[in-house]
């Protein structure tokens, strides 16, 4: 598809960054096509990924975090972003 347009709070953009909340005017595809959250990248640009290796930290009580344990088979759920 070709993008035809950025915009920004109804203001047309010449481009969109990472982060940036944009809507995207694209050539060719209909809007149930598209979710939120999706990646727009010039082909062979990106490589996507379904997973990854992270050291997280979890909030104590005391700092507004857990205040029960996790336990054996626990499966947490992250959100980044619009990303799920």
């Amino acid at each position: 598809t070709t993008c035809t347009g950025v915009e920004m709070f109804r203001k047309l953009l010449d481009e969109g960054r990472a982060g940036d909340n944009v809507g995207v005017l694209l050539r060719g595809t209909k809007r149930d096509e598209v979710e939120r959250g999706q990646v727009l990248a010039k082909p062979g640009t990106i490589k996507p990924h379904t997973k990854f290796e992270a050291e997280v930290y979890v909030l104590s009580k005391d700092e507004g975090g857990r205040h029960t344990p996790f336990f054996n088979g626990y499966r947490p759920q992250f959100y980044f972003r619009t990303t799920d």
